[in-house]
């Protein structure tokens, strides 16, 4: 299972908006940038404005960052973005064969090592910031 694009598309808005933080971005502007429809911007936007993590001028457009950018983690986004479930970034196949010894047991077992996983990976993503992908930009 992928994590939604939303996360990075969300990355690259609040980035984006930080760059030009003295410009006012339509989001036709952001969608040029990103290669994608204005309308999943507008979408997404709305995300990250519920998430209080940016404000939004309605009409004539223009958007800004509510906190720093070392302030926004990107744990922050991908929880914003709603791109996956607390412990559900991982599908594990339904219905094995209950009769066969491994069947039996296998999801329980892998879902104490995948969860492990998702918890690692999100850790990652509380410790990253959008200053931390701004100075690598």
């Amino acid at each position: 299972m992928k994590i939604s694009s939303r996360f990075s598309v969300a990355i690259h808005i609040l980035v984006l908006l930080e760059c030009g933080k003295d410009k006012i971005f339509t989001s036709e502007f952001i969608a040029g940038s990103v290669n994608t429809n204005p309308v999943v911007i507008r979408r997404i936007m709305g995300k990250l404005k519920e998430a209080g993590l940016i404000d939004v001028k309605s009409g004539t457009g223009g958007a800004h960052l509510l906190k720093a950018p070392e302030e926004i983690s990107l744990y922050d986004v991908y929880k914003a973005g709603e791109v996956v479930s607390a412990g559900e970034l991982f599908s594990i196949h339904e219905h094995p064969n209950t009769d066969c010894p491994v069947g039996a047991k296998i999801q329980g077992v892998l879902e104490i090592f995948l969860l492990k996983a998702q918890e690692a990976m999100e850790q990652v993503l509380k410790d990253t910031s959008i200053k931390d992908i701004l100075e690598i930009l």
